[in-house]
């Protein structure tokens, strides 16, 4: 006859295949460019890879279903730990004496984050996974069966939960205080370094932003005897040059050792020589609108108003430059100037011998990084760290 531990086996395996399966998913949505659609990519609103690509499928920088793999292997590690703390070297498992109860608990609590997490992927992402979903009646059906309702059920479970932690942590304090920080070393890394694990993600959260909340003003962005050098080539109608304006300027405010040296690439074939074929149209007429406003000290605050609140033709040009009281009389004749066109096409130039043919392209230490990128990729490729 099967017992309950029996199932409990089968359920925890099933959830650990389902929590790789949802690795494989994560990360080929994520982080694989060429990947096909997940099995479970359905149409609009059963979508896998939609809601993986989402920041809900990450937690304090860790995906959700790296949590789910590990409640499930340390629920089969309670399955066997009368067996496996008879190993002299897993001495330290002494402390668990009603796994069962363990359990129950984590099985009821891990369904109860299981709803807010189904509420969330219907009504905020309105989209769902079914993996994920077959998981949340998993841990459900982990919670009923590990419980024992005629000896006290779920509240006997929470109290011997509750007193064996106690005295565990009693008995072993050392490893515990130990312990804990190293998990709270390792998720104060995540949470910062990768806040949204899902590369997409990370370069999403910036492209969305309305507005720009590190703006910078004046010519120079960053410390001029700064260590770490940065030439930065952008096009002011290239959607990922708008997050990369916002994290450089972001990355400058956070650290005082970085001089961003910003160059017009227009992928405009009106202004760019080296095109073959038109792809932002009206760019170069923004780079000149910029350039002329450096002219009177005011680059950066020209570049945000256009990567920001793109004109839609001359008339917004001439409100931008009352916005950042710009002479208009001097920007008016800077943007037609021949100084200006001369400027642009030294710049562009100049890009093209440094081997940049697209934007966004930073080079730092000679080295040419191309296309989109997280923050925590492009502080990484700047302060080495």
């Amino acid at each position: 006859m099967v017992n309950r531990r029996q199932i409990l086996n089968g359920l925890t395996i099933l959830g650990i295949l389902c929590c790789i399966e949802l690795a494989i998913v994560y990360y080929q949505a994520n982080y694989n460019p060429y990947a096909f659609p997940s099995f479970c990519n359905i149409n609009g609103f059963v979508d896998c890879d939609g809601v993986a690509q989402t920041s809900k499928a990450v937690f304090l920088g860790v995906p959700l279903t790296y949590w789910g793999l590990f409640l499930y292997m340390f629920v089969l590690m309670l399955l066997h730990v009368d067996k496996l703390k008879k190993y002299k070297f897993l001495w330290f498992l002494n402390v668990f004496k009603n796994p069962l109860s363990y359990i129950s608990v984590l099985g009821v609590v891990s369904f109860l984050i299981s709803i807010t997490l189904a509420c969330i992927s219907i009504f905020q992402i309105k989209k769902i996974c079914l993996l994920c979903f077959v998981t949340y009646f998993i841990n459900l059906a982990i919670g009923i069966i590990s419980t024992d309702f005629s000896n006290g059920g779920l509240l006997k479970s929470i109290k011997d939960s509750f007193f064996d932690f106690i005295e565990g942590v009693k008995n072993y304090t050392k490893p515990f205080i130990i312990a804990m920080l190293i998990i709270a070393s390792f998720l104060t890394y995540t949470t910062c370094e990768m806040p949204f694990a899902s590369k997409k993600q990370s370069i999403k959260h910036y492209m969305f932003m309305k507005k720009n909340p590190y703006k910078t003003s004046g010519n120079v962005l960053g410390n001029p005897s700064g260590k770490y050098i940065v030439h930065l080539y952008t096009d002011f109608k290239c959607p990922v040059c708008f997050s990369y304006n916002i994290m450089l300027q972001k990355l400058v405010k956070e650290n005082n050792e970085i001089m961003i040296y910003h160059h017009n690439l227009p992928l405009d074939i009106k202004y760019n020589k080296y095109l073959t074929r038109q792809i932002h149209d009206g760019s170069g007429e923004m780079a000149k609108y910029a350039i002329a406003a450096e002219n009177q000290g005011k680059y950066w605050d020209m570049a945000n108003e256009l990567f920001e609140n793109p004109p839609e033709n001359y008339n917004d040009v001439i409100n931008i430059a009352k916005k950042i009281n710009l002479n208009l009389e001097q920007f008016e004749k800077d943007i037609v100037s021949k100084e200006t066109d001369l400027k642009l096409s030294v710049e562009i130039d100049s890009a093209i011998k440094r081997g940049v043919d697209g934007t966004p392209t930073i080079i730092v230490e000679d080295n040419l990084y191309y296309g989109a990128k997280p923050y925590y990729e492009l502080k990484r490729i700047i302060i080495k760290k």
